[in-house]
């Protein structure tokens, strides 16, 4: 099968612009909210990705609204693209993670520095793991199964996070 060479963070704006027309401050904002938990996406990623979709044919441009804000649509070729893109095999995953960046350099650091780093880490994991059964909750309300599947890799991935933070040494 052919390749769409599109990225994921492109296959990702165009999955959520089959829920209708959006501008990429939206298109953010419904990432953020849906996606979030387990896929980052940066501002300047989406304004790069939506020029270059529209280009391949795979977006068309609405007229734009206030503050000249430019809103999207997806195109039969985007679906299309889309829908090849979900058949593709996966990339492998980039792992990226400052506090294990940091750990790793933890003898440069005093024992409260690192005391600090694991505490913050901590409660960040604590916060994300409650919100995020939140998310699957409301999903599963909604009915939406798959996005209650995906949100329970964000579940494991702060469980283990939350686990392994107990293993740093003080010193």
């Amino acid at each position: 099968m052919a390749q769409t060479g599109i990225n994921a963070t492109a296959a990702a704006l165009l999955g959520l612009l089959h829920e209708g027309q959006m501008t990429g401050g939206q298109l953010m904002a419904t990432a953020e909210e849906r996606l979030g938990r387990y896929w980052s996406m940066t501002r300047s990623q989406v304004y790069r990705e939506l020029p270059a979709l529209a280009e391949l044919g795979y977006v068309k441009l609405g007229r734009p609204g206030p503050r000249s804000s430019q809103p999207y649509s997806i195109t039969p070729a985007g679906k299309r693209a889309f829908l090849r893109w979900l058949t593709e095999e996966p990339s492998r995953d980039a792992l990226r993670n400052s506090v294990a960046l940091r750990v790793a350099f933890g003898d440069k650091q005093s024992p409260t520095q690192l005391r600090k780093l694991q505490d913050t880490a901590v409660e960040y994991h604590n916060e994300e793991l409650a919100l995020t059964r939140e998310q699957i909750k409301e999903a599963k309300k909604e009915g939406a199964e798959h996005g209650a599947a995906a949100l329970e890799f964000a579940i494991g991935y702060h469980k283990a996070a939350l686990a392994w933070l107990k293993t740093i040494p003080s010193k």
